[in-house]
């Protein structure tokens, strides 16, 4: 009888690819740190005996509601992001970039919270009490139902909610929590799959609302397995410039609510608050025209924001060795590069050899389509130097072939973009937008837009 062959010692926590020996880096989903040492132990063989239920199947239609209504966290532009509040039972991830202001935002919905009549319990495992008392004093957040711990240990983190019976669960952040039971260390991919499990128990057999901070690496993506995005009910992206002040979250998963919504919030030295028309903050107010600045309506969420799109266009080089800069901030570089081959190729407005210069103004990052037509303007308007009227907005995607596209929205953006003051308008073709009181320009293609704000070469040059 021929011998069975053995199992891999070493298995990958994320996608289950095994190997003989150790390495640093799955083979298979080449996730870094998660090949882990399983055993040569025989497979189990799957019993189908009966097992004890936690509560009877019932008809979805005989389910209550009440355990599932959402109450709000105190902070309304959060209570936005997440469809009405916080669901009691709800699991929530935050994950930020390091200083953007995690700590003090669940801080400030720890402090309303509690102020509301709930108990809140806020772990941290990153500082001591006595700084996050400290934060909590500039904070304003000083509660007697606001409750406080600095624990890294697992099994600690239930006796606290033992003993404290809150409403609220708070652990910042879950990279720091260990559980005794397992050797690796504190954040690696077992240890954050312990904890998130032992937190999504928790909040489901007791009813307590669980926010969990996660970090994030460096290109962005949250820290973990990604098993962790799936397991819990709200994933939200806390994003901002550390230059500027303004933050924004959204949210990339929501079982509760829509995830098309953006809060957006001011950090400064007294806290965090929110805003309510952040459109201000975005542009810029010239006393006069100035080449090289245009104007769109990008749509954040269900929102609509007036944005300002810079551009500068070097001066012609005698000699053109390939060393153009295109240097892009609050823009997606493909994006613009794009933009930039279609302006050249089929306006014959001269970019060759010419350092580009695109951003944003505020630290807003636009990356939908829609502002194609704004950035092909600004950058067109600062290579021949000559400025856009400054009641025009531009909104619209451009196409390979030069023919500006359709794009969602565009009766709420022009009329956002009219409540703001701006009295012309440059949209794609066929769109139906009418707003009273707003001159609105239809255009097919780049061509006929630069031909409306006199942008067109002429054709001897």
């Amino acid at each position: 009888m021929a011998k069975a062959p053995a199992r891999d010692p070493f298995r990958c926590s994320e996608c289950g690819w095994s190997t003989t020996k150790w390495v640093g880096r799955c083979g298979e989903c080449q996730a870094w740190g998660s090949v882990e040492e399983s055993g040569a132990l025989a497979p189990r063989k799957i019993t189908l005996l009966p097992g004890v239920v936690a509560a009877p199947a019932t008809p979805i239609g005989e389910i209550s509601l009440d355990a599932a209504k959402s109450r709000s966290s105190g902070v309304p532009e959060l209570d936005r992001t997440l469809g009405g509040g916080l669901v009691p039972g709800g699991v929530l991830l935050l994950a930020g970039e390091p200083g953007v202001g995690k700590s003090t935002l669940l801080l400030t919905v720890a402090a309303e919270s509690a102020r509301s009549g709930l108990t809140s319990l806020y772990v941290t495992g990153e500082e001591s009490a006595a700084q996050v008392r400290l934060r909590a004093e500039r904070l304003q957040a000083i509660d007697p139902s606001l409750w406080l711990a600095a624990e890294t240990d697992l099994s600690a983190l239930i006796s606290h909610v033992d003993r404290v019976q809150p409403n609220l669960l708070i652990i910042d952040s879950i990279q720091t929590i260990a559980s005794s039971a397992l050797d690796s260390a504190p954040g690696s991919m077992s240890q954050v799959r312990e904890v998130a499990n032992t937190a999504i128990r928790i909040a489901k057999e007791r009813g307590i609302t669980v926010i969990l901070v996660g970090h994030v690496t460096k290109d962005g993506s949250i820290a973990g397995p990604r098993l962790l995005e799936h397991l819990v009910d709200v994933v939200l992206n806390f994003e901002g410039d550390r230059h500027s002040r303004l933050r924004l979250i959204r949210a990339v998963k929501n079982r509760f609510g829509a995830t098309d919504e953006v809060g957006c919030f001011d950090l400064h030295d007294g806290g965090i608050t929110g805003v309510a028309d952040p459109t201000g903050l975005f542009t810029t107010r010239h006393a006069e025209p100035v080449p090289g600045t245009c104007l769109t309506v990008a749509l954040e969420g269900r929102r609509a924001l007036v944005a300002e799109i810079q551009a500068l266009v070097g001066a012609e080089k005698d000699r053109d060795y390939g060393n153009a800069r295109r240097v892009t901030s609050g823009l997606d570089s493909a994006r613009c590069a794009m933009t930039l081959a279609v302006l050249e190729l089929r306006t014959g407005v001269n970019l060759a050899g010419r350092d580009i210069y695109v951003a944003t103004v505020g630290g807003m990052k636009l990356v939908e389509p829609s502002v194609d037509l704004a950035l092909a303007l600004a950058v067109a308007s600062a290579a021949v130097n000559l400025a856009l009227p400054p009641d025009l907005i531009a909104i619209g995607e451009v196409g390979l072939a030069g023919e500006i596209r359709r794009v969602n929205g565009l009766h709420q953006r022009a009329q956002e973009a009219y409540r703001l003051g701006f009295k012309k308008a440059i949209l794609p073709a066929g769109n139906d937008v009418k707003v009273p009181g707003m001159e609105i320009v239809e255009v097919h293609r780049l061509s006929q837009a630069l031909e409306k704000v006199r942008l067109l070469p002429h054709p001897s040059k």
